[in-house]
This record gives structure tokens, C-alpha cells and sequence, in this order.
């Protein structure tokens, strides 16, 4: 036996090679590119039937919507108050004057069927001169299975009538603003913050607040601030406890804990 014989590894118990396994390999391995290709015609038929906006996403165009029914009729019963009107996507977006904000939205709601306040939020445009502001209404007919968009402009520093009287789910809607923004609502029923605790410096979602944020912590700074006592700390988002709860406070040790009888 030659060296190279014995050098040969044996694999004794394995089947010899056979021309039906290398058949049946080639049949897999057909079967599984077969398979991928179908899977990549199926993806782009897909892809083919999603509409042309889907395939190759693009900003939507702004149309003028000045004829459609509903900014005509808003118009003739508010006049200017409706400053214009547009479609974008499909959907109208109404600019009203911000004084008329609450009558606009009690006609939708009254006359037109908007009964559902989807959302309201603020938006900051620091690079406006005047109207740094706008606050959003999004609203929605139930029956028309219609939604559209509201927009006011806000200055620095000005208030926008408050919706809650129109819808009742404005009421935390709008204390987000006022938290986030600074945008205050004038006859809110309670016009406090509602994600921040009283005496957080600054507005979170306003373009120019840090975005590693500022040092506002409430174990380093009061969260209240009284105009006659001055900062009083411990008192969480704002509640301050009357005198008679105070005087009703347990005596507290040198130690810290409240003493014993």
C-alpha cells in the first residue's frame, strides 16, 4: 500500500457518492432559486400597485380650496375671520383669524357636524418675525367620515381663546400647549402646566430651549414660587397646603422624623 493510501482517511459506515443524491441536489437547489425569484416578482408587483404617492413618497401639492362647500360657508357666516383656505393631500386646512377661533369651531360643531376633537397641539416657527406661534385643530365628522385642519397664528407673548366650551377635550389639549409652548388660552378652566411641575424655566418643545435642557431639577430648585413668601419647595406640581392643614403637620425631631407622644 502506498504512503499516500495510507494517508487517505476512511469513512467507513458513509454510502459512496450516487448519481440520484447529486440529481436530487441540483433539484433543491433549483427549487429554492425558483422560489426566491417567484418571491421577488411578487414583491414588485407589490410595490407596482402601491399607489404613485407610496412608491416614491413626495411632499403633497397645496391647492386652493377657496369653493369648497364648507370654507364657503364658514366665510359667509364669519366673514374675513376665514382668512383662506386649502387642500393639502386631500384634506382642508382652514387659517383663521385667532380672536374668531371659538366661534369658527362652534359653527363646525353645531352646524356642520365636527363634534370630535381629534387634536390640538402647537407649533414653533422661531424664524417669523411676528406670529412666531400657530396652534393646530384637527376635527373630525363622524357622519362624513370627514377630518380637517384648523390653524391660528399666535405672537409672542398673546392668548387664543380657548376651545373647551366647544369640545371638552380641548381642556388637557390646551394645557399641553401652555406647558410646552408657553401659548396661553384665554378662559381656560385651569390654565396650569400638565406634564412639567410649577416653576420648570421655559417651554420644552419651543425650537430654542436646550436640547440637552437646562438645569431645572426640582431636588436643586423650589417648585413653587409665591409672589409674597417667596420659592417653597417640596409642594410637587404647584399645590401649596392651606394653614390649617400645615398647622395639623406632625412635629417633626432634630432628626428629621416626626416625634413620638
Amino acid at each position: 500500500m502506498s504512503d499516500d493510501e495510507q494517508k487517505r482517511p476512511t469513512n467507513a459506515g458513509e454510502p459512496e457518492p450516487s448519481a440520484e443524491g447529486d440529481a436530487a441536489k441540483v433539484d433543491a437547489a433549483k427549487a429554492k432559486a425558483e422560489a426566491a425569484a417567484a418571491a421577488r416578482a411578487k414583491k414588485a408587483a407589490e410595490e407596482a400597485a402601491k399607489p404613485a404617492w407610496e412608491r416614491d413618497p413626495v411632499a403633497p401639492a397645496i391647492e386652493d380650496a377657496s369653493d369648497d362647500p364648507l370654507a364657503a360657508g364658514l366665510r359667509e357666516a364669519h366673514g374675513a375671520s376665514l382668512e383662506h383656505a386649502v387642500a393639502v393631500g386631500g384634506e382642508l386646512v382652514l387659517q383663521v383669524a385667532r380672536g374668531e377661533i371659538r366661534e369658527v369651531c362652534q359653527s363646525l360643531a353645531e352646524d356642520y357636524g365636527y363634534r370630535l376633537l381629534v387634536d390640538l397641539c402647537g407649533v414653533d416657527y422661531p424664524s417669523r418675525e411676528n406670529e412666531r406661534f400657530e396652534v393646530v385643530y384637527l376635527v373630525h365628522n363622524l357622519e362624513e367620515n370627514r377630518r380637517i385642519r384648523l390653524r391660528v397664528r399666535v405672537p409672542e407673548g398673546e392668548e387664543v381663546p380657548s376651545v373647551c366650551g366647544v369640545w371638552r377635550g380641548a381642556d388637557w389639549c390646551e394645557r399641553e400647549v401652555f406647558d410646552m409652548f408657553g401659548i396661553r388660552f384665554a378662559d381656560h378652566p385651569d390654565m396650569t402646566r400638565i406634564l412639567m411641575w410649577e416653576g420648570f424655566h421655559g417651554h420644552p418643545l419651543r425650537k430654542d430651549f436646550p436640547i440637552e435642557g437646562i438645569d431645572t431639577g426640582a431636588a436643586i430648585y423650589p417648585e413653587y414660587y409665591d409672589d409674597a413668601a417667596g420659592p417653597i419647595g417640596g409642594t410637587g406640581t404647584g399645590w401649596k397646603p392651606s394653614k390649617a392643614e400645615a398647622d395639623q403637620a406632625p412635629e417633626t425631631t432634630d432628626s428629621g422624623k416626626a416625634g413620638k407622644e
